[in-house]
């Protein structure tokens, strides 16, 4: 193997086993390399994300979320911190995933971005399309890359912000129609063999590790994808890789070395300098770390006057009878249901009446005019929080004709107070749409912000949501109107006052348990789930 070349910086040492023992490369190689005269597979379609592939990455410890986040904002609605971003540089098939994968693992973190370089590879033109086909393409030159994009996609997601990645097919050498769909994290892992080739970029990350394996391996481990993946045949590969590759490597990739902060020898193999990598990088995000103030929200707008945003169903001795008997502890099941059916039904029914509405003229069967009003948005649609935020779904549709329907789920986690986005389905084109957030009860008001700030993500106007709730607590109304002041709150009643546990009180009890009929939190706990701060 070639001696790697000398660093001034900081080198951590390691071992590389290639196969089994005292095989040498060359036999390595031959293991990997069809016969001679063997028939040339087609060519597989692979893609630099996976569309079908879970926003999860399972280890040995725990599962791994990657496209959910905590929500990163303080009461104000405004961003209290930003990711770590650490950038993963190296060679073509130096084994950078594979060492992300393995930080990954050990950092056991539970919400964590991997976006590779892959994915940003610029649309080629007709002529560059003929090339890559031919393998004349140089796919390995900092021009092949789409900085800007990179940057600015980098930038939303140490902000928290939602961001669409390109998913390109190595075999087209073009990009999909769709895009997927990624969030923020605690950590954002960027690799690729550029990573550290841009001055912009560069000042986005707060890590830079590069991956210096022996340049033998790299052609065995290139070989091995390009053929068995995508679909090459040899001399393609090799071709490029002597015309290309190769070249890249000596004049843009291995230069980077200097701005690395550490550099790892050997890879995947060099498990004390992953070791050490994940020791600073969790004193980093300890550092970083932040605690969801629940003190802060209940104390920041004690004896204000309730918002304007708000709107209250008119208590009229149907409404409060409504109440009186949902909020009974004696109250069954089945009266539970219904009662709170026929709230739902009369909360959405006022809602609708925020929307906005034109002017308009029909014909009657008595051919004459009559001056009405139609609503004057595209589209209406209706986001549940999970779990018990979708017990409001079906008196939304009752009354909305082929109404749009998504779901969150958010759970706060035991140990920092956040609440943590753990899954979510929205319509396509939401942003076009007014939309009305539902959740059957809102105490602090954690969760709900969450949601809106999930919705603003997704480029959803701040005027465009309403948030509905059959019952909340002040402090949650003065939370999610001063963190979002152009927030419609609409709801049947609320309560002046949250306890120490923050539950509502007088309250309605655990809704959710309630509904369905599942056991009771041992707290008495009135929040959609035990483990869920609404």
């Amino acid at each position: 193997m070639s001696s790697p070349p000398a660093y001034p910086g900081i080198r951590i040492s390691g071992c590389w086993a290639l196969g089994a023992e005292g095989s040498s490369n060359a036999e390595s190689l031959d293991r990997l390399l069809p016969p001679v005269g063997a028939r040339r597979s087609p060519r597989k379609r692979t893609t630099s994300q996976c569309k079908s592939e879970p926003p999860l990455l399972r280890t040995s410890k725990r599962t791994i979320y990657t496209a959910g986040r905590p929500p990163w904002y303080n009461e104000h609605g405004t961003q209290s911190k930003e990711a770590f971003a650490i950038g993963l540089g190296g060679g073509s098939a130096s084994g950078k995933t594979t060492v992300a994968r393995m930080i990954i693992e050990a950092l056991d973190v539970p919400w964590v971005v991997l976006l590779s370089m892959d994915s940003f590879y610029k649309v080629l033109t007709t002529q560059q399309q003929e090339q890559a086909a031919h393998n004349n393409f140089n796919f390995d030159h900092p021009d092949a890359f789409d900085f800007d994009l990179i940057v600015s996609t980098l930038k939303k997601l140490k902000q928290g912000k939602s961001v669409k990645v390109p998913v390109y097919d190595f075999t087209t050498h073009s990009r999909k129609k769709d895009w997927k769909t990624l969030y923020g994290a605690n950590v954002i892992i960027f690799e690729g063999i550029m990573a550290f080739a841009d001055k912009t970029l560069l000042e986005l990350l707060d890590m830079k590790i590069f991956v210096d394996t022996d340049s033998d391996i790299r052609l065995v481990r290139r070989l091995r994808r390009d053929i068995s993946e995508r679909g090459r045949d040899i001399e393609g590969v090799i071709k490029q890789y002597n015309k290309f590759v190769k070249p890249a490597f000596d004049q843009y990739i291995q230069p980077t070395m200097r701005v690395a902060d550490i550099v790892v020898p050997w890879g995947s193999g060099n498990t004390v300098a992953i070791d050490l990598i994940v020791q600073h990088m969790h004193s980093q995000l300890e550092e970083r770390k932040l605690r969801w103030d629940m003190a802060a929200l209940a104390s920041a707008h004690q004896c204000h006057p309730l918002p304007r945003t708000l709107s209250v169903l008119k208590s009229t001795p149907q409404v409060r009878g409504m109440h009186t008997i949902i909020r009974d502890k004696e109250t069954s099941r089945d009266e539970f249901i219904f009662y709170s059916k026929r709230l739902m039904r009369l909360l959405i029914e006022h809602a609708l009446s925020f929307l906005p509405f034109q002017d308009c003229v029909v014909q009657t069967p008595q051919g004459q005019d009559y001056a009405g009003k139609c609503y004057a948005g595209k589209q209406i649609t209706g986001v549940s929080i999970l779990r018990a935020g979708e017990t409001m779904e079906p008196a939304l549709r009752a009354v909305c004709k082929d109404v749009r329907i998504g779901t969150i789920l958010i759970q706060t986690n035991q140990h920092t107070g956040e609440p943590e986005l753990h899954y979510l389905r929205l319509p396509k084109d939401i942003s076009d749409d007014h939309v009305i957030l539902m959740d059957c009860t809102v105490s602090t008001g954690a969760a709900a912000m969450m949601a809106v700030r999930v919705l603003l993500d997704h480029d959803v106007p701040e005027d465009k949501i309403f948030l509905l709730s059959l019952l909340m607590a002040e402090m949650g109304v003065h939370s999610v109107a001063y963190a979002f002041p152009r927030v419609r709150i609409i709801t049947t009643a609320v309560d002046k006052r949250v306890n120490d546990l923050f539950r509502i009180i007088p309250g309605i009890g655990n809704f959710g348990d309630r509904y369905f009929g599942t056991d009771a939190a041992p707290d008495g706990s009135d929040e959609e789930e035990a483990a869920c701060t609404s």
